[in-house]
């Protein structure tokens, strides 16, 4: 791991940046993930149609979860370790989202690598550091660094459909190892909030594309994370199976479906291999975790959702629901102006100069603009 902080304690807030490569057969995505803390738990509501909701009682649930396919608990350790000098890549397309993370708004600063503290934790975070931000990289388990081979990803995931022992998508929980995804998250925040130099009270997360999915996740499952921004994440994956629209999320990971539906002797991949593939690999995903119930879990937090209008991953008709329903959970705080959704017309899946700024400006807002500075 590897990271960059002041040397002097930060006034301001700390903004981890966890990234990951997130690989399809078309491209890899850098994904770059921030955390936040606030230690408010959002109490039983009544959503729009009717339905009781206790976040606290899901976010136990899904902590179950996690835990439920651990041997046992492996004690928090920091190694430092040396730039990547070649990082391993899953396909041979270059990472695309640079350019929209190089487009970052940054604070003049001419001598920022002087007033940095360098600490071997793998990044490409300086945007955010220039802005008076701690950054935080990390690897993702079988991404990076954390990968022994090209295929690493694609193989834990066949894997977990096989074996029902691991959850390498979203969750991960991989027997006798330290984790990645929304576990190592939540140990990531463990880290963060013994640190002197860091504020626990400003610790926010953001994350592209799967990264999205990871900031999304860790926020609802911890709640230390304070400002929270999935970028080309969030998504319903129960409204996909039931309207048809899953094709894009199931080629972006086409390999575990296709060993899936030989597995039930399918002709080909349907939305019942689909939803039994969640089922084994992400328990709950396509039901009681889902964005509906999951994205309101995330109040009275502030929470910036950003979306292409357009991106098959993420169809805009299954973000309706979540957006509803989270709405009302900001309502019932008295915080309406805490979350906002942006879907930017005609962009499909792509990170973009403009979703960049408005995350920017968000962290800005709930990181600096309430405390004066």
């Amino acid at each position: 791991m590897s990271g960059l902080s002041r040397k002097e304690k930060n006034p301001l807030t700390v903004l981890s940046s966890c990234r990951s490569l997130y690989v399809n057969r078309e491209t890899i995505w850098l994904t770059k993930i921030k955390m936040l803390i606030e230690l408010t738990i959002l109490s039983a509501c009544i959503f729009p149609s009717g339905q009781a909701f206790d976040a606290q009682k899901l976010r136990s649930d899904f902590l179950q979860v996690l835990r439920s396919r651990r041997v046992c608990e492996v004690p928090l350790r920091v190694e430092f370790a040396k730039p990547v000098a070649k990082p391993l890549c899953q396909d041979s397309a270059q990472p695309s989202a640079e350019a929209s993370l190089d487009s970052w708004p940054k604070s003049n600063s001419s001598n920022i690598e002087d007033s940095l503290k360098e600490e071997k934790l793998y990044l490409t975070t300086e945007a955010y550091a220039s802005r008076g931000y701690v950054s935080i990289a990390i690897d993702s388990r079988y991404h990076g660094e954390r990968a022994q081979s090209t295929t690493a990803y694609q193989d834990a995931l066949i894997s977990a459909w096989k074996t029902g022992k691991t959850m390498p998508f979203i969750y991960d929980t991989v027997r006798n190892f330290m984790l990645w995804q929304v576990w190592d998250l939540i140990k990531l925040a463990d880290y963060l909030t013994h640190r002197e130099d860091i504020d626990n009270a400003r610790i926010g997360v953001t994350g592209i594309s799967l990264g999205g999915m990871h900031a999304w996740f860790a926020a609802f499952a911890d709640t230390r994370y304070a400002v929270v921004v999935p970028v080309i994440g969030v998504q319903g994956f129960l409204w996909a199976i039931d309207n048809d629209k899953w094709q894009a999320r199931v080629d972006s990971i086409k390999p575990v479906f296709e060993v899936a539906c030989d597995d039930l002797g399918k002709s080909a991949i349907d939305k019942e291999v689909v939803k039994k593939v969640w089922d084994r690999i992400a328990p709950g995903l396509a039901s009681k975790f889902d964005s509906p119930y999951s994205i309101p879990a995330i109040a009275p937090r502030p929470l910036l959702i950003l979306n292409g209008a357009e991106d098959p991953r993420c169809p805009l008709g299954g973000l309706k629901i979540p957006e509803s329903n989270a709405r009302n959970a900001y309502g019932e705080f008295h915080k309406p102006n805490n979350f906002k959704f942006i879907a930017q017309p005609g962009i499909a899946h792509q990170m973009t100069p403009y979703m960049t700024k408005e995350a920017s400006e968000w962290f800005d807002r709930f990181f600096k603009a309430q405390f004066g500075i």
